[in-house]
């Protein structure tokens, strides 16, 4: 079914080309759309004339036509004036609407089978029949972008994000849920890493200059067979997810980029719990003052540059040592051995993690 709106706009432009009036009537006689300031009630006429043989004809003033979906009356079309010239622009505005319904139809059913795609809910040889009948190229590459931003998703927001990306007929623009949007992309074959992150930068751009806030987005790893574009999409939902945690400063999360963060991800509560005990013996790194927290973070930066940490610091290299040595005393860990180094970033990240889903929970 096509929306009112998009009615509306292609009886306004209509207008626009032949200064005739138009107005679109279900089967029941209730006014849709109308590009007349005031219009006559015809109900009793439109009834009649969905009951009659007729495809058109002419009754107080308008040219009354039928227009069909698949040989199911859809809609009722009156052109206002009785002459052959209004007859045939009539003709013309009712084969366009017949043809928008058509091509809305065939974007519904692309968009279910996208939607159904994503979401794992098709057998293998339904796959490949749909996409061949509904002339979607099977073996061709394609990545999943997730799409979050501040508000909920309408139909008019997918249409506006459908607008905003180029509207791309190999391209498709869905939703599976009413908090994201996601771009099913087509990709050339020398596509990488370098491209993907330009057009996720390219989206966010669009989506900030169009008054969009909070944007996040996050796409999966390429795939070149139309069964794994559901891999990619739970990937970059996946993306979405573990980027709210540890990388909550970017506004583009790529899969590959997560690191050690999807293992933490996928760790059971009771378990980061216990590895903290375990660790800390009883205590957290949140009993770390603020000054150590961030003398600790930009040691890692540097990765466990003595010299470098404390430049950037502006402290004195002796300083710096000396916080260490401390650290190393409250916590049993020297974060200038390796081993030491990663068990206490890892600490800090399951932390990261912890209070995130307790969170989640409220």
């Amino acid at each position: 079914m096509i929306s009112n709106q998009i009615l509306q706009s292609t009886l306004e432009g209509l207008k626009g080309i032949t200064r005739i009036d138009f107005c679109i009537m279900d089967t029941d006689g209730k006014l849709l759309v109308s590009t007349a300031p005031e219009q006559d009630n015809y109900e009793g006429d439109i009834i009649s004339f969905v009951d009659s043989p007729a495809d058109s004809q002419v009754v107080h003033g308008y040219q009354f036509f039928k227009i069909f979906d698949e040989h199911q009356l859809e809609y009722v079309l009156l052109a206002n004036g009785g002459s052959d010239e209004v007859y045939m622009v009539g003709k013309i505005a009712a084969f366009q609407i017949q043809n928008l319904l058509i091509a809305y139809k065939e974007r519904f059913d692309k968009d279910n089978f996208i939607k159904n795609l994503l979401l794992d809910n098709l057998l293998l040889v339904d796959i490949y029949n749909r996409a061949k009948k509904l002339h979607i190229d099977t073996e061709i590459r394609r990545v999943i972008f997730i799409i979050e931003t501040k508000y909920e998703k309408d139909s008019n927001a997918l249409d506006n994000v459908r607008g905003l990306l180029g509207n791309k007929a190999k391209d498709f623009v869905t939703a599976v849920d009413e908090k994201n949007i996601i771009v099913v992309k087509e990709l050339e074959a020398t596509d990488g890493h370098k491209e993907l992150e330009k057009i996720a930068q390219n989206f966010y751009e669009l989506l900030k200059n169009n008054g969009e806030e909070d944007v996040l987005i996050a796409y999966g790893t390429v795939v070149g067979d139309i069964k794994e574009v559901s891999k990619s999409y739970k990937e970059a939902k996946l993306a979405l997810d573990v980027g709210k945690i540890f990388f909550s400063e970017k506004s583009i999360i790529a899969y590959s980029t997560l690191g050690i963060g999807r293992l933490i991800y996928q760790l059971p509560l009771p378990l980061c719990k216990m590895f903290i005990r375990e660790v800390f013996e009883g205590k957290s790194p949140d009993d770390l003052d603020e000054e150590t927290l961030t003398t600790i973070n930009k040691f890692f930066e540097n990765n466990l540059n003595v010299s470098e940490t404390s430049r950037q610091l502006y402290i004195h290299r002796n300083t710096l040592v000396y916080r260490l040595d401390k650290l190393q005393k409250s916590t049993g860990l020297d974060l200038r051995v390796f081993e030491d180094a990663i068990t206490f970033k890892i600490a800090l990240m399951v932390v990261k993690y912890m209070k995130y889903m307790e969170t989640m929970e409220y």
